[in-house]
């Protein structure tokens, strides 16, 4: 029975090379002197420091160019709202998101019930399986997930087997 998984994965190499260039223009550019604009990456997070709130958000600017550039897409990142830091500086976070969370695997798994696509659609993990008798149905499948916009969420196709 032919199936496939549907994941959102960041690839962590491309991002630490969007990062690098990022931390590099920012050192560079001479709009960001003596504004002490830092990146910092942690984990599954960025943290980005400046003396202003313009500074900041330039900053941020720059590391999404970066992605962008590195093909990565910006719906693995989650900006928070600027937070006061030390000596009247200010941070911006940003969350890397990866995976699938339970509630948009729920979707998902609605959609592909809904669309009367003899396919059923079960969550593994941070993962969707998808199985089914035809690997034409399977492809309709993977049209009906790149073509839903209310996901909210880059989605990668694996693992298929038939």
């Amino acid at each position: 029975m032919p199936s496939f998984d549907v994941v959102s994965k960041v690839d962590w190499a491309e991002f630490a090379n969007a990062f690098t260039q990022a931390e590099r223009e920012i050192a560079q550019r001479f709009d960001f002197k003596d504004t002490e604009t830092t990146l910092e990456h942690k984990d599954k997070a960025v943290v980005i420091q400046s003396s202003t709130e313009d500074r900041a958000k330039a900053a941020y600017q720059v590391l999404e160019e970066k992605i962008i550039r590195r093909k990565i897409s910006l719906k693995h990142l989650e900006k928070k709202p600027p937070e006061k830091g030390p000596k009247g500086s200010i941070k911006i976070p940003v969350l890397i998101k990866e995976g699938i969370e339970t509630e948009k695997a729920r979707q998902i798994v609605k959609l592909v019930k809904d669309s009367k696509i003899k396919a059923q659609a079960a969550i593994h993990e941070d993962s969707v399986r998808v199985s089914g008798k035809k690997r034409d149905d399977l492809q309709a499948v993977i049209q009906l997930l790149k073509g839903a916009d209310s996901l909210e969420l880059d989605l990668q196709f694996n693992n298929f087997r038939d």
